[in-house]
């Protein structure tokens, strides 16, 4: 993603400069491409948010992208601070990251404007009675990411065996049949604008290794319908969902930059580049337009220094 920026500024003729920062830059594959980079706190530190004000204050930077789920109700809260000092966040709303960080409010939001989501349980109400469920289910962290985790359950035994030790957690209706991510961009009006699905051919640790974008008509519908139901989203988010017999069923948001969002990137969805633009005030070129059946297939590279 680092890179998909760094491209698109050299096509607008800005003469970009990338910060990066990590708990460990020293180790960061990404901060050794970026043009300097900063060991900050982890964001479940206190001083998480100071750090990165300090930074952006120093080097006077102009845009701030978050990139992991954990920091994203952080920068949200403080996006005012950030304004005050010069620097943009591209981040949406607080209640919009509400929604998407907490995996049964989501649920719940999604189910009360008519688009179609798993039953969503939180575990603590399981306690209660779980006589009536439909097996398999799969329990998942209510703040979860990169598929951490998780547990499938194909019984009321093992539920119950679940139910002793975990929480936070939500239990969910387990539906099977291709899974797709899409990706979508939201312009400073909060319109959304850019929407691409892609199939996800193969995963690894919760991200897309080998996939292939599709215009899928349901999926482009519900992304729509998405748009509608989250009024405040902004730049990158993207939705998973299964596609079944009938019909697609939404089972997650993040409300940032998806792990496949390179694969969107190439086939036209240039979201990096829309927000340089919006950033730097110059005019934009947000399209709808993207290549149906691009395949991105992924591969580890080295880093040496």
């Amino acid at each position: 993603m680092l890179r998909c920026f760094q491209e698109d500024a050299r096509a607008l003729g800005l003469n970009l400069r990338v910060i990066a920062t990590d708990s460990n830059a020293e180790l960061s594959a990404a901060c050794k491409i970026a043009d300097l980079s900063f060991t900050v706190p982890r964001c479940d530190s206190p001083n998480y948010v100071g750090s990165l004000l300090e930074i952006c204050a120093a080097h006077k930077i102009a845009l701030l992208i978050p990139t992991i789920d954990t920091e994203l109700e952080l920068l949200s809260n403080a996006e005012e601070e950030f304004l005050k000092i010069g620097t943009r966040v591209a981040i949406s709303t607080r209640n919009v990251v509400s929604i998407c960080r907490d995996k049964a409010r989501t649920a719940a939001h999604l189910a009360s404007q008519k688009i179609p989501v798993p039953r969503t349980i939180p575990i603590d109400e399981l306690r209660l009675d779980i006589s009536e469920l439909a097996y398999p289910l799969l329990l998942k962290p209510r703040a979860g990411s990169s598929s951490k985790g998780l547990y499938k359950v194909d019984s009321e035994e093992e539920l119950r065996n679940h139910c002793r030790f975990l929480r936070n957690y939500v239990a969910q209706e387990l539906f099977s049949g291709p899974e797709y991510t899409v990706n979508m961009f939201f312009d400073h009006a909060r319109r959304l604008r850019c929407a691409i699905p892609h199939l996800r051919i193969e995963t690894r640790s919760g991200e897309v290794s080998k996939g292939r974008t599709e215009a899928n008509p349901a999926l482009l519908e519900l992304a729509s319908k998405i748009g509608e139901a989250l009024p405040g989203a902004f730049g990158a988010l993207c939705f998973q969902a299964i596609l079944t017999a009938s019909h697609p069923v939404v089972f997650e948001i993040n409300a940032r930059f998806g792990g496949g969002y390179p694969l969107a990137h190439h086939a036209g969805g240039r979201f990096s580049k829309w927000l340089l633009e919006w950033a730097f005030g110059l005019p934009t070129s947000i399209s709808s337009e993207w290549k149906d059946g691009l395949t991105m297939l992924r591969f580890d590279q080295s880093v040496f220094f």
